[in-house]
């Protein structure tokens, strides 16, 4: 099963710079005279000892000078006993600096430093968190970034893509059960509200899950991507996982390889073979006609050696539909009897299935059902819920397949059916 888990959406060096940007709003600093600092309207104040230097800073900012500011500030860097303002100052700009000449390593530090001042405007609180997060994810510091992010969350001003983030980088650092707990929680959540969540967000749930080889969890996982987005490719993963199942016997293996024809997941030309194979053994000829017919019409069978044995079993099954088929009255008579059991009538609508006359077929398990006496009542319904979805009779077959509750294997066959069922496009009523 090949699964990769896609990076946030964010061209790294654009969006980086823009974030840093807003996260590092130019500095005020109060004005300067030739002799120093005038006294300030508002309080803290600039140093005296650095308020040459942080002026001279300022100014080359102010030209897009951005070494020369670099060059001015490291001599602030330099003088020793600063205030606490100053520090916020000159933190404040070398962020500023080092983003626009594209240093973000030390850019992130500094404006790491300004935000944990005290003097820091906290009404950019916001930007300056959702920045340190995004640059910190680009630089791979994957703990600092799951930090900012959270404190994104937290301080309600997280979108999808920070959730994301916080997500991808609990996995990348290989805190996959952390991965599955966030990414479950961030869900659940957009469920409760009535939402869909992204494809993104259950890709990752999925992943984490198949990295903690937790065959369970990868499967639930499965069912809930192809819940909300039912593409080919989760369809064939789901199935593969009902496939690869060490416990299924040859009934349950073909109603597997039943619902797999039906979403067109089958791919390889054994899984043809296998299933004419199955239907043969159990019965069902004229559906082994059916799938093997489908698989040559999907030339599936490239090698002539799968070409020649697969035309050979279709021959086969030909012949033997044709005598089946050709019993069926008889089938019809005796589970009709006043002493058929219910099994006879299941026999009869299998019988029906396999030559599509889904009508009769759902007829035939309706009676069987109500008639009782039926050894798998579970696979009945499964069998009735698929001949009432050929009719497009979506409504019935749901309740068909939420029927089924008593058998493990078949409440899970039979739940997958379901979802497939809802999948369906409604038939238009005809005016």
């Amino acid at each position: 099963m090949r699964l990769t888990v896609r990076k946030v959406s964010m061209k790294a060096t654009s969006r980086l710079l823009a974030a840093l940007v807003l996260g590092a709003a130019m500095i005020t600093v109060p004005a300067f005279t030739p002799d120093g600092v005038v006294a300030a309207q508002e309080k803290p104040k600039v140093s005296k000892a650095v308020a040459k230097p942080l002026k001279a800073a300022q100014d080359a900012l102010n030209a897009k000078k951005w070494q020369e500011a670099l060059a001015r500030l490291k001599e602030v860097q330099a003088i020793p006993a600063k205030s606490p303002y100053d520090e916020f100052l000159m933190n404040e700009m070398l962020g500023f600096a080092y983003v626009r000449t594209s240093q973000f390593p030390d850019a992130a530090r500094h404006l790491e430093a300004g935000f944990n001042s005290q003097y820091f405007d906290q009404a950019q609180t916001a930007s300056r968190v959702n920045a340190l997060a995004q640059v910190n994810y680009q630089l791979k510091n994957y703990d600092k970034a799951v930090e900012y992010g959270n404190r994104a969350i937290k301080g309600g001003f997280a979108d999808d893509d920070m959730y994301t983030l916080v997500g991808q980088a609990h996995y990348i650092k290989g805190d996959y059960k952390g991965t599955l707990r966030f990414m479950n929680n961030y869900v659940d959540s957009i469920e409760k509200r009535g939402g869909t969540p992204k494809e993104q967000s259950l890709e990752l749930i999925m992943s984490s899950c198949i990295k903690l080889d937790d065959a369970e969890c990868t499967t639930k996982a499965l069912e809930r991507l192809v819940s909300r987005y039912p593409k080919p490719v989760y369809w064939q993963n789901l199935m593969y996982s009902l496939f690869k199942a060490q416990d299924n016997n040859d009934k349950q293996l073909l109603h597997i390889y039943r619902l797999a024809s039906e979403v067109d997941v089958l791919k390889r030309p054994e899984d043809y073979t296998e299933m004419a194979q199955l239907a043969i053994e159990q019965g069902s000829p004229g559906e082994a006609q059916r799938i093997l017919e489908k698989g040559i019409a999907k030339n599936v069978f490239a090698e002539q050696r799968d070409k020649d044995r697969n035309t050979r079993l279709l021959e086969s099954a030909k012949k033997q539909a044709a005598t089946d088929q050709a019993s069926i009255p008889k089938m019809a008579k005796e589970a009709e009897a006043a002493n058929a059991t219910g099994d006879r009538l299941v026999g009869l609508g299998i019988a029906y299935m396999s030559y599509q006359q889904y009508d009769k077929a759902a007829d035939a398990f309706q009676r069987a059902l109500a008639k009782g006496s039926v050894k798998n009542p579970e696979e009945a319904q499964i069998f009735l819920g698929i001949a009432q979805l050929k009719q497009q009779k979506k409504d019935e077959a749901l309740k068909a397949f939420r029927a089924v509750k008593n058998d493990p294997k078949l409440t899970r066959i039979a739940s997958l059916w379901a979802l497939h069922a809802q999948q369906s496009p409604t038939p238009t009523a005809k005016r």
